[in-house]
Parts: structure tokens; C-alpha cells; sequence
């Protein structure tokens, strides 16, 4: 059951604390827009000293540092008037590449906020909001937020939890990654198995040339980028198809996922990688429930309406749901085969 009502007192310190977390956020991104976390995490200093070491304004840097030292985000001791970072301050804030990295959050956040007038009418309208009409910090705060997971988790832990998977991939193979964004995790298996060959399907042409570009620089040659719809993605014969975080905004998950079947070899797998959730909407009453709830009613929700069916599973779909959707599209054998704090993964074949 979910808690019972917080009465008039106690609701409005948690809505304020929410709405100064929102100023915090943004101030976040001016943070690390302007190395000023990195900067810090030099060694404790003062405002004159951070500003010089960051080459910005001490004034602008002086309030920064209040307003970040009343959130906890930086330490302040009043005795030698200097900010610092602790040990777990420098791990959310300033320490880039790490799953515990927070700042990318503040970049999507940053774009949902400039795309609140798109929002606000398609509550009136009904309809969706499509993946080219969105501001481009969505894609970038994507991408960096999903990009440590995704290199954290993907090689070492979800791939190996699928039943003999990764030695077939070692030999060669073939995978498709459907809703691939700008190819964190094509790029990543195609590092971790350079005898196979991935290919990245997503309907964005940005996010898609974006992979190329990254790929390129990046020197990965066994990778394939093309803008394909999910339910119309080119090929057959894969091993392996892999659709992460993204099946729940998909207009027609289950029309995806009978296409998934149909490309795949008869003895091939399909990885669904979803945000964590419980089937009861009471048991997701927490701050993960909290942040997904919302990010799907800005983002998810809406770019599912824009699309054919319009589905709409959202974020917090949970396990049961998921896997009638898995079902539905021709596939018997579901397993959950591994989960973390954010992220399910199920193991599906025909």
C-alpha cells in the first residue's frame, strides 16, 4: 500500500524541496558547463580561487558555491572559508565516464524544460511529440546518461547472463540493435566482440548520423548505422537483437517485437532491456518511481503517442506487462536474467 497522505505542512516542505532540487539541477549544468565541479575537485578553494582556476566570473562563482554548499552538493567549512568536495561529492559530480555520474541528468532535463510549451499543448491534443521535434539536449542527455550504464553493465554482466550468447559472439555472429539512439551500446559490442558484425536501427537520422561520426572517430569498422523503423528494420539471421531502454517508447512494441522474431535465427536471442519497475503502481511510489513517472510523461509517453498504435507502455510498464508484450509477439521462452538499481533484463526466445 502506499503511505498515507502527508498532511498540509509536511506536503509543502517535500514540494519545496523538490522545486529548489529543479534550481539545483540547473545549476548543476552551469557547473559543469564551466568546470567548476572538476575545478574543485582540484583541492579546496574559495570563490577568487575556484573562479581563477575555471576562468569564470568570482561573483557568478561566489553564489554558485552558497547555493551548492545549501543543496550538500560541495562541502563549505566556515573555519578556513573554503569549499570542498568529499570523497562521494566527487564521485556524482566530478568524476566523468562513472556510472554514478549525475550532471548528463541535467542536460535532459534541461531539454525537456525548453520543450514544456510542446508538452503542455499535447495535453490538450492528445497527440505525441516526435523524436525530430524534441530540443536537441534530450539526445545529449541521453546519451551521456545511458553511456557509462552502458559500458558499466552491457559486456561484462547483461550479455554473459544470456545463455551461451557471448561465445557465439566471440566466434562471430551478427546483432541488431533496435532503437540504437546514438550507438552507445552498438559501439560497445562491437568493441567487446570485433568478430561480430552489429548493425544500429533507429528512426532518428541525427542520432543515427551521430553514431556514424562517433564510430568513425572511434575507429570501430564492424558496425552497421541506418534510420529503420523497429517494425521494418532490414536483415535476417541475427544471433542476437537487442533493444535497450527503448521498447517502452516504441508506438508498437508488440508489432516489434514480431518483427524481432522474424529476423532472428531460430536459435537466436532477444535482450529487452527496461527500466526497473514493480507491477502494482503503489509499490513504485518511491524516488525512482518518482523520476521515471515524470520522464516518461515528458518523454516517453509522448513520443509512443506520435507514433503508429501509439501503445504508449510508459517507463514503469513493469515485468508482467512487459513480458505479455514479449508473448504477444511470438516469443515462449522469457526469463529475468539479471537487474540492477535503475535497469530489468529479460532473456527472450521463439
Amino acid at each position: 500500500m502506499s503511505a498515507a497522505p502527508l498532511d498540509r505542512e509536511q506536503l509543502m516542505g517535500k514540494v519545496m524541496g523538490d522545486f529548489a532540487g529543479a534550481f539545483s539541477a540547473l545549476l548543476v549544468r552551469v557547473g559543469e558547463q564551466n568546470g567548476l565541479f572538476k575545478a574543485l575537485g582540484q583541492g579546496p578553494a574559495d570563490s577568487v580561487v575556484l573562479a581563477a582556476r575555471a576562468g569564470a566570473a568570482e561573483r557568478y562563482v561566489r553564489e554558485w558555491l552558497s547555493a551548492m554548499a545549501a543543496a550538500g552538493y560541495v562541502t563549505y567549512d566556515p573555519a578556513i572559508g573554503a569549499f570542498s568536495l568529499s570523497p562521494a561529492q566527487a564521485a556524482l559530480f566530478a568524476e566523468e565516464g562513472t556510472p554514478f555520474y549525475l550532471p548528463p541528468f541535467a542536460d535532459l532535463l534541461a531539454g525537456v524544460y525548453c520543450d514544456e510549451p510542446k508538452i503542455t499543448a499535447a495535453f490538450k491534443s492528445g497527440e505525441g511529440i516526435p523524436w525530430n521535434d524534441r530540443h536537441g539536449c534530450v539526445f545529449c542527455g541521453m546519451e551521456r546518461c545511458s553511456r557509462p550504464t552502458t559500458a558499466a553493465f552491457l559486456v561484462d554482466w547483461w550479455l554473459p547472463a544470456l545463455d551461451g550468447l557471448t561465445e557465439r559472439l566471440k566466434a562471430g555472429g551478427k546483432v541488431a540493435d533496435i532503437g540504437c539512439g546514438r550507438g552507445g551500446a552498438v559501439i560497445a559490442m562491437a568493441k567487446a566482440f570485433p568478430n561480430a558484425t552489429v548493425h544500429g536501427f533507429d528512426l532518428h537520422p541525427g542520432s543515427i548520423e551521430h553514431a556514424r561520426a562517433t564510430a568513425a572517430e572511434m575507429g570501430v569498422t564492424n558496425v552497421r548505422f541506418e534510420v529503420a523503423a523497429a517494425k521494418a528494420f532490414p536483415g535476417d539471421g541475427y544471433d542476437l537483437v537487442t533493444i535497450v531502454d527503448a521498447l517502452h517508447d516504441m508506438g508498437d512494441p508488440v508489432g516489434a517485437a514480431r518483427h524481432v522474431r522474424q529476423a532472428l535465427k531460430p536459435n537466436g536471442t532477444w535482450m529487452v532491456v527496461e527500466p526497473l519497475a514493480e507491477d502494482r503502481l503503489e509499490d513504485n511510489f518511491n524516488i525512482r518511481g518518482q523520476l521515471a513517472y515524470a520522464a516518461s510523461t515528458c518523454i516517453c509517453t509522448a513520443v509512443s503517442l506520435s507514433q503508429e498504435v501509439g501503445l504508449a507502455l510508459g517507463a514503469q510498464a513493469g515485468p508482467t506487462r512487459l513480458k505479455s508484450v514479449l508473448a504477444e509477439g511470438g516469443f515462449t521462452r522469457i526469463r529475468r536474467v539479471a537487474e540492477n538499481a535503475n535497469n530489468i533484463v529479460l532473456e527472450a526466445r521463439p
